[in-house]
C-alpha cells in the first residue's frame, strides 16, 4: 500500500498541464506531449508485462521509479517542448513497467496465502490509498505554487518521487503461480526454471520470456471471458484520460491556478471515495452497475457543459464550477468502482502462468484508447472549446454502461472449455 500511495503522491499532477500552458504550449501541442506519453507506454506495455513474469518483479517497480523520478527531473531543469517530451517518455516507460507488475505481485503473493478472495477489497484499499496520496499531493500544489511557483512544485515532485523509488524495495518477493502445464513443460526444460529466476540474458532466459509472451497472448486474445474482461478494464482505465484535461476546464471557466488544484483535487476524492467503496461493492450485479455508469455519464457530461457556463457569467462562476466539478467527481468515482470490481475479476478469472502479461495486454488497450483520447482533443481543440472537449469525452461511459451486463467477469472457479 505504501508503494501505491508514494507513487501518487506527486504535487505535478495538479498542474503540469497548466505549467505546459504557462510555457507557451497550446492545447493542440500539450495534446501532443500526452499522446507521447501514451504511446510510449502502448509500445512497451505487453513486452514489460511478458519481462514481468520473467524475472523480479520487484526489481521492475524499483527501476519504474527511478525512471518516474528522472521523468520529473528532466521537467523541472527543462521546461520546454523538448524537455516535457522526454520526461513523458521517461514516464510513459515508468508506467509501462509498473502496470500489470504491481496487480501481479500482490495477487501471486496473495495466492502463495491461500487469500485471493481479499484481493478484491485490498486493491480497492491500496487504488484508494494512491487516490488519498493523490489528493494530498494535487491539494499541497496550491500553496506550493503561491509560495515558489512551478519551480517548487516541480523540486517536490522529485524528492517525492524519490521516496517512491525507496518505497518499492520493501515489496514482497512473491513467488508466481503457475498451472499443472507450466509445471510439466519446466520439468520438461529443466533449464527454463532457473532462468525464471534471474534477469540474465541467457537463451534458456529467452525461452522462458517467449514462452510468458506466447502464453499471455494466447489467454487474452482467445478465451472469451478473459478477452471481455480485458477489453472492460480497458475502456474503465482508458477513458479517465479525459482526466488530464480537468486542469485546463477549470482554467477555461477563469479561476486561478491555485483553485484550479483543489477543483482537480475534488475529482480525485471523487475516484478515491469510488475506489474505497470497492470492497463493499463487489457484490454488485453488473446490471446495477450498468445503471450507475449510465448515471455516471450523464453527470460527467453535464458537469462539464455547466463549467462552460461559468464563461458566460461571470458573477456566479465559482458556483457553476464547484456544482459542475462535482458532479464530474461522483462520475469519476463510479467509473474508478467498477474498474476496481472489473479488475479484481479479470484476475480470478487468469488461470494461465503470464499473469503480469495478460494484465498487460489490458494496460495496452488501454494505452491505445488514451491516445484516441488525446488525439481526437488535439484535433478538435481547433473548432471546439474546452468544455464541449470534455463533455464529449464523457459519453464513452454511456458504452460502457450498455457493455457491462454482459461483459463483465464473474470469476467463475472455472471458465467454459472452449475458446470463443
Amino acid at each position: 500500500m505504501l508503494f501505491a500511495l508514494t507513487a501518487d503522491l506527486i504535487p505535478y499532477y495538479a498542474l503540469y498541464a497548466l505549467l505546459f500552458a504557462d510555457h507557451g504550449l497550446s492545447t493542440a501541442q500539450i495534446s501532443s506531449l500526452l499522446a507521447i506519453w501514451s504511446a510510449t507506454s502502448f509500445l512497451l506495455e505487453v513486452p514489460s508485462g511478458a519481462w514481468a513474469d520473467t524475472v523480479s518483479r520487484r526489481g521492475l517497480l524499483i527501476l519504474s521509479g527511478v525512471l518516474l523520478t528522472a521523468g520529473f527531473l528532466v521537467w523541472t531543469l527543462l521546461p520546454s517542448y523538448a524537455g516535457f517530451a522526454a520526461g513523458f517518455v521517461l514516464w510513459g516507460t515508468s508506467g509501462a513497467l509498473r502496470s500489470g507488475t504491481f496487480e501481479a505481485l500482490i495477487y501471486d503473493d496473495l495466492a502463495a496465502r491461500a487469500a485471493t478472495s481479499a484481493y478484491p477489497r485490498l486493491m480497492g484499499y491500496t487504488r484508494a490509498a494512491a487516490e488519498s496520496a493523490a489528493l494530498v499531493g494535487i491539494l499541497a500544489a496550491a500553496p506550493l505554487y503561491a509560495w515558489g511557483g512551478y519551480a517548487l512544485v516541480g523540486w517536490s515532485s522529485v524528492v517525492l518521487a524519490g521516496i517512491h523509488v525507496l518505497s518499492a524495495v520493501a515489496l514482497p518477493s512473491a513467488p508466481k503461480v503457475v498451472s499443472a502445464s507450466d509445471v510439466e513443460e519446466l520439468e520438461e526444460e529443466p533449464d527454463a526454471a532457473p532462468a525464471a529466476l534471474s534477469a540474465a540474458s541467457t537463451p534458456a532466459g529467452i525461452s522462458r520470456y517467449a514462452h510468458m509472451l506466447r502464453s499471455g497472448l494466447r489467454e487474452s486474445l482467445h478465451v472469451r471471458v478473459i478477452r471481455r474482461g480485458v477489453i472492460l478494464v480497458a475502456l474503465l482505465n482508458g477513458i479517465t484520460a479525459f482526466d488530464e484535461y480537468f486542469a485546463l476546464l477549470a482554467d477555461h471557466a477563469g479561476v486561478s491556478p491555485s483553485i484550479s488544484a483543489v477543483l482537480v483535487g475534488v475529482t480525485v476524492a471523487g475516484a478515491l471515495a469510488g475506489a474505497a467503496l470497492a470492497g463493499r461493492t463487489e457484490s454488485v450485479s453488473a446490471r446495477a452497475f450498468s445503471i450507475a455508469m449510465g448515471i455516471a455519464g450523464v453527470l460527467f457530461i453535464g458537469g462539464a457543459l455547466l463549467c462552460g457556463l461559468a464563461t458566460a457569467h461571470p458573477g456566479v462562476v465559482y458556483p457553476l464550477v464547484a456544482v459542475g466539478f462535482t458532479a464530474i467527481a461522483i462520475a469519476y468515482g463510479i467509473d474508478y468502482n467498477a474498474d476496481v470490481l472489473a479488475s479484481a475479476r479479470l484476475q480470478d478469472a487468469i488461470e494461465g502462468p503470464a499473469r503480469a502479461t495478460v494484465t498487460s495486454v489490458s494496460g495496452l488497450v488501454t494505452e491505445v484508447i488514451a491516445l484516441i483520447v488525446f488525439i481526437f482533443v488535439g484535433v478538435a481543440a481547433a473548432w471546439l472549446p474546452i468544455p464541449v472537449l470534455v463533455a464529449a469525452l464523457g459519453t464513452p461511459l454511456l458504452l460502457i454502461a450498455a457493455l457491462l451486463p454482459t461483459w463483465l467477469p464473474g470469476g467463475e472457479a472455472v471458465r467454459p472449455p472452449t475458446a470463443d
